[in-house]
């Protein structure tokens, strides 16, 4: 009996190659302008109309934690739809380049380590190789969790934060503050 094998589409993101599953890929674009939202995160750079469906685009480096690339021509926006759920999701992710396809079976690919608190590994999938390069490969489900990729943190919300743990500095450096007498 032979182990069956998926494919995965795989790209380039700041050096290094990350690959997703063929089947959730609905088509690649070039960089097009995009409609901007206000109160979003970072990473969500805005919509994008495709054939009558309104589509977010994600900038999968700022999502990732890495700094932007300014965007040209030549930028990809790789289109993904989750097929896991009833109600499918279509997201855009914009990457550096498409590299290529590759056909991996169950035991071409390894479980990431764990890598405790300090890093969240809760993109990855596995890790597999082809020749001597490793290929990161993403968990799609997760990659296009609804509640994750929309949380916001609301500026009100910040701004109340900073200002109680500006008053706890200041009350705390006041307490502490040696005073001068006069002689």
């Amino acid at each position: 009996m032979t182990d069956i094998e998926q494919e995965y589409l795989t790209f380039i993101l700041k050096g290094e190659e990350y690959g997703v599953d063929i089947l959730c890929v609905q088509e690649i674009r070039v960089w097009s302008s995009i409609t901007e939202l206000p109160n979003k995160p970072n990473y969500i750079k805005g919509v994008i109309n495709l054939r009558g469906v309104i589509i977010p685009i994600i900038d999968l480096r700022e999502r990732f934690g890495q700094p932007a690339l300014e965007y040209n021509k030549q930028t990809i926006t790789i289109i993904l739809r989750q097929q896991s759920k009833a109600s499918s999701m279509v997201v855009g992710i914009i990457v550096d380049a498409v590299s290529e396809v590759y056909k991996f079976n169950r035991q071409a690919i390894r479980k990431a380590p764990a890598f405790g608190n300090n890093i969240d590994g809760c993109f990855l999938k596995g890790m597999a190789t082809v020749d001597d390069k490793l290929i990161i490969l993403l968990d799609s489900d997760s990659l296009l969790n609804e509640e994750d990729l929309y949380r916001t943190v609301h500026k009100s919300e910040t701004r109340s934060e900073q200002v109680t743990a500006n008053v706890e500095v200041s009350q705390a450096s006041t307490t502490s503050a040696p005073t001068l007498s006069s002689a």
